[in-house]
């Protein structure tokens, strides 16, 4: 069986929870990936240090959690790129930098959650140069590219936000809107020549959540040629059970069409307690394989993979 997840935060679960993300039992680890016979991950740069303010509070009366991040670092990006390079050197993972790259047997795309910590948008040559083949162009707080999905007033794409979507365009990294607000996920999906990705959230349809997507949303991304991956984050889904995710799949599966839904557990960015029930980690994910049908191998591989031509 072959899977493909859009959101994985490997390198935080390691250097936040104190998990063995390559042999641990975690949510998710190298060593379960490596029990399919082949994986894709986009794996996430996650670069903050733990604060608390004002906006913090308002975080944990919206999800319930003290998810408090407000200090970021292009130091930390940095950091974040060295584990995933050490991963590499030893053999854990290959790193697929273009859709010409030969996959092993666990392959990652490193991604880039929020710009908060980029400078200006010119950083993007030299990540691209890194490795790094996938910019998300918010986390929960606002930047001067973009309004997030918390946003007071949702200004959407900045000038300077719209600059960093056609560099992006240009050198080849798919744009990811995951916790963007409404107007940024209209804005890109009006000027993006590429395909684009969220790559973990779920139907507001079926959630009332600002990290969830509207219907016009999810026809914006639709409309690019994109794809949403379902994520198992317990306060986005109507029940918070696998069935919870069967339910978002099947939502946009049935009503977008079967070729722009995927899965973007994120696995290792959760708390280690925060899991639902009969996708505890990523080994359960056969489960779904299961549950879904003639569909599985779209939505658990082939949606994902198609994403790497866009990759350059």
């Amino acid at each position: 069986m072959r899977i493909a997840d859009l959101h994985e935060d490997i390198s935080w679960g390691t250097s936040q929870y104190f998990s063995d993300t390559i042999n641990g039992p975690a949510q998710s680890s190298i060593a379960q990936l490596a029990k399919f016979d082949q994986t894709l991950v986009f794996a996430a740069i996650y670069p903050h240090v733990r604060t608390w303010n004002e906006d913090a509070d308002k975080i944990m009366r919206l999800y319930g959690r003290a998810t408090n991040p407000t200090h970021f670092s292009f130091d930390l990006v940095i950091d974040h790129l060295k584990f995933y390079y050490y991963l590499e050197r030893r053999g854990l993972v290959k790193i697929i930098r273009g859709p010409n790259d030969a996959l092993g047997k666990v392959n990652i795309v490193i991604a880039l959650e929020g710009t908060d910590a980029l400078r200006d948008i010119y950083d993007l040559y030299i990540l691209r140069n890194l490795g790094l083949r996938v910019i998300q162009l918010t986390w929960n707080y606002d930047t001067k590219f973009a309004a997030s999905c918390n946003s007071r007033k949702d200004y959407g794409l900045t000038g300077e936000g719209e600059e960093l979507v056609k560099l992006a365009n240009e050198l080849g990294m798919l744009i990811d809107l995951a916790h963007a607000s409404k107007q940024t996920v209209l804005d890109v999906a009006s000027i993006s020549r590429k395909p684009i990705i969220v790559s973990h959230a779920n139907a507001r349809r079926l959630k009332d959540s600002p990290r969830n997507l509207d219907d016009d949303m999810i026809e914006a991304v639709v409309k690019t040629g994109g794809v949403i991956g379902v994520t198992a984050i317990p306060s986005l889904l109507p029940r918070p059970s696998i069935e919870g995710v069967i339910d978002n799949i099947r939502y946009i599966g049935e009503n977008y069409g079967w070729e722009h839904v995927a899965i973007g557990t994120d696995f290792l960015g959760m708390y280690p307690d925060e899991v639902i029930t009969g996708l505890e980690s990523v080994d359960k994910l056969a489960n779904l394989g299961s549950m879904l049908g003639d569909k599985a191998d779209d939505v658990l591989w082939g949606n994902v993979y198609g994403m790497l031509k866009h990759m350059y």
